[in-house]
């Protein structure tokens, strides 16, 4: 959790300059993309204090009404992230692209806004780079870049890739539309660049909306961690049967087991305890991740068998 608070904190500081110079840009180059690119990044800034604020209030420890901690409060801020990237991030896009079209303005003086949008790209490759090589640091699975980042379950690594994505091809899109628009005389394009804006922030955002929903509604945990749950019991010499684990990702680094084990009949109460005690420090040990085990003993029928 510390190093995406880096990545995230590295973003909030890319974001907030950037946001700065594109209005600067914006007001005297009179370009409707530069004003989206504007929106963007102030939205994107306050994306990431959202996330500060997810990160912090997840760690408040469980009490009588959160039995199991605040954990998802990561995953709801994420919600809310998404959902302010869609309606403000591109709505506003859109709508500003919209009413440039419908009222052009040529563009003035668009040297300034080149020079503006390659600062920009800069400081924004900068903060991509700082979260893909944390993300990596942190993310051991032996699957491509993008299945990675398909399978995170850290906000804190998985928003700002994807923001900081959306942010680097917005200024390409800009840059694009601000030359069409002078080179042609047809400011126009430059609301049409505006719009292009804002439909890849609302797909970026939907991608974000489906990745929260999932984990707030209880998404199991990566399949390697749930494979090598089942392989630990199953081979403990007082196992006879195990229903595959059941887990749920609670926050980025905390999961819910439960398990369903039948031991041998020989076993008395005592061993039986000596087992289950023994089968969760094997698990902790490997899986540090894994905070609750629940074990339900009992006689599996063959169909619950893994």
């Amino acid at each position: 959790m510390a190093q995406s608070k880096v990545t995230i904190y590295a973003a909030l500081a890319a974001n907030l300059a950037i946001a700065a110079i594109k209005f600067i840009a914006a007001f005297f180059t009179g370009s409707s993309a530069m004003v989206s690119e504007g929106i963007h990044s102030v939205v994107d800034s306050s994306n990431e204090l959202l996330l500060l604020l997810g990160i912090r209030k997840s760690k408040k420890p469980a009490d009588s009404l959160h039995p199991f901690g605040h954990g998802k409060e990561m995953y709801f801020w994420t919600l809310i992230v998404s959902v302010l990237l869609f309606g403000l991030g591109g709505g506003m896009s859109v709508y500003e692209g919209i009413t440039h079209i419908m009222n052009p303005e040529p563009i003035v003086n668009p040297a300034l806004a080149y020079l503006i949008l390659a600062a920009a790209f800069l400081f924004e490759g900068i903060s991509l780079i700082i979260g893909v090589r944390d993300f990596l640091k942190q993310q051991k699975l032996k699957v491509s870049f993008l299945e990675k980042l398909k399978l995170s379950r850290d906000p804190g690594f998985f928003v700002v890739i994807y923001e900081n994505s959306a942010d680097i091809a917005g200024l390409i899109v800009a840059a694009s539309g601000i030359f069409l628009s002078s080179y042609l005389n047809i400011p126009e394009i430059d609301g049409v660049a505006s719009i292009l804006i804002g439909l890849i922030l609302s797909a970026v955002a939907i991608i974000l909306i489906r990745k929260s929903h999932h984990l707030l509604i209880g998404q199991r945990t990566y399949s390697y961690m749930v494979e090598g749950v089942y392989k630990i019991v199953s081979q403990d010499a007082n196992v006879i049967a195990v229903q595959t684990p059941l887990t749920m990702q609670m926050s980025p680094y905390e999961v819910f087991l439960a398990l369903d084990v039948e031991f041998k009949s020989s076993l008395s109460g005592k061993q039986i305890v000596e087992a289950i005690a023994n089968l969760e420090k094997l698990i902790k040990n490997q899986f540090p991740e894994i905070k609750r085990i629940y074990v339900e003993v009992g006689k599996l029928s063959e169909g619950d068998v893994k």
